[in-house]
């Protein structure tokens, strides 16, 4: 009984020494990765010998049974725990799919204060996922402009805000805020939407036009969630304008050309910007972050969004795309404005540095006055296998490599008094629904058929080793 009173001391030692709230675990805890270390861990010479010691001092081995009972049925609230160390949000991405499931829901409400829905917002999500084809038009009027526009459909978007909304209305001491994502992003756009007659064998249409389009999509989205009759207008803390319009490749802004393997001609394209292919120059930029300042509350942040951020060529023209939105900044409808930069967070085993982090932290906040890690995830190691060996060295070289990154956000808050880091999201809650289990090889993502578990909480719902990273309230 000693021995084991120990160990779970040992494991867990981060929880009794926080000072966070509690929640009960789940009850199936069958299988867990920290039960099976236990195990082992039980049978070693060393913990005997140590167990050996604390027999001597019964008062200890009454203070740590207590504690141990307590840790079998309960774990800290990482939002509580979060909110004394760092402050700001600490938020999670969920789709329709995943917030239906309960657990899923339990945890996000459980352990976050923020959300991002995972696709719900983006373009291709609200024009009905009619990719191929435009969905039917409807007019609309901009300034004194009578246009035809793509018809929207929120309803995927509304479903899910609905549901936060009833838990927030039913819970206020622990609402959830929202994350907006994505206005403009040259991925997941339909291709249609570039050209004439919104048909894509016809050409692109002209820069005026493609104003006229952008702004009116900028403004239906935004005063649809965020205007003054919206039900969901006080969710929503800030909104990603633009994603990812800076090239891997070049560290210069993204074009048409990104990817030469992939055809314009594509419904949707991963690579090459339609965007660019209009405008043939940031310009389009500018003027994005001009109508979301037209358009947006003055209170909702706004924010431009990208991955492989860390990296030094990709990290110099990022900060030159914040530089020239901040330039053209003045009061809204006349000029942009921008509240921070989301660095998404797609990270692998060996990138980025914790040099790399708390510099590229610092340089963003110079420029726009705020960061957020918007994606976070972890890549898994080559030669993960999901077998019982693999997990647990698995877990533990994530635990570390999730505390290096953790303490490369805090010191750069430490050492630069300049620095405002508002929160951190994780892209996604259990390892199972993450986005790395289908496949990517952008922004971090994993190679097809490769096993994933990126996230805080398991497939089994239950805590992974680098929750407790997070979850520490020193």
């Amino acid at each position: 009984m000693k021995r084991r009173i120990f160990i779970l001391t040992l494991v867990l030692t981060t929880a009794l020494l926080s000072g966070c709230q509690t929640a009960e675990k789940p009850a199936e805890i069958s299988g867990s990765v920290t039960a099976n270390v236990l195990a082992e861990e039980e049978n070693t010479e060393e913990v005997a010998e140590v167990t050996e010691q604390t027999e001597t001092d019964e008062s200890i081995v009454a203070t740590k049974d207590e504690a141990a009972e307590s840790e079998t049925s309960e774990i800290p609230i990482l939002r509580d725990c979060y909110e004394q160390t760092m402050g700001g949000f600490v938020g999670c991405a969920v789709s329709g799919t995943t917030i239906e499931d309960p657990k899923v829901f339990e945890l996000m409400t459980t352990h976050f204060n923020a959300v991002t829905l995972e696709n719900e917002l983006k373009p291709d999500a609200l024009f009905n996922y009619s990719n191929s084809k435009c969905p039917g038009t409807q007019e609309a009027v901009i300034g004194d402009v009578t246009i035809e526009v793509p018809k929207l459909d929120f309803s995927r978007a509304e479903k899910m805000l609905d549901k936060i909304y009833d838990w927030n209305s039913a819970n206020p001491d622990r609402a959830l805020k929202v994350r907006g994502h994505v206005l403009l992003w040259h991925s997941q756009t339909p291709e249609w939407f570039f050209h004439e007659n919104y048909d894509k064998k016809e050409p692109y249409v002209s820069k005026e036009v493609m104003d006229l389009r952008m702004e009116w999509y900028i403004k239906a989205v935004l005063e649809h969630f965020t205007g003054e009759d919206s039900k969901y207008k006080d969710m929503f803390y800030g909104w990603d304008v633009l994603n990812e319009a800076v090239s891997d490749n070049t560290g210069t802004y993204r074009t048409e050309k990104e990817n030469g393997s992939e055809s314009l001609n594509d419904d949707t394209h991963s690579s090459n910007s339609s965007w660019w292919a209009v405008y043939q120059s940031e310009e389009y930029i500018v003027k994005a972050f001009t109508y979301a300042n037209k358009y947006a509350p003055a209170e909702l942040e706004l924010y431009y969004n990208d991955y492989n951020e860390c990296t030094l060529v990709k990290r110099n023209g990022i900060l030159a795309l914040l530089t020239m939105v901040k330039e053209h900044e003045g009061a809204p409808g006349e000029g942009t404005r921008i509240s921070g930069m989301g660095m998404q967070g797609h990270y692998n085993m060996d990138q980025p540095s914790f040099p790399d982090i708390e510099y590229s932290i610092k340089a963003y906040c110079e420029v726009v006055g705020s960061v957020q890690i918007t994606e976070l995830d972890m890549k898994a190691s080559d030669g993960y296998t999901r077998s019982k060996e693999s997990v647990q060295e698995e877990y533990e070289k994530q635990r570390k490599r999730y505390n290096m990154i953790y303490y490369g956000i805090k010191s750069a808050v430490n050492t630069d008094p300049n620095v405002k880091f508002d929160g951190i999201t994780f892209w996604g809650v259990a390892d199972h629904h993450s986005w790395l289990n289908s496949g990517s090889t952008l922004g971090g993502g994993s190679v097809m058929g490769l096993p994933a578990c990126p996230l805080l909480f398991d497939e089994n719902y239950e805590p992974k080793p680098c929750f407790y990273v997070f979850a520490d309230s020193k």
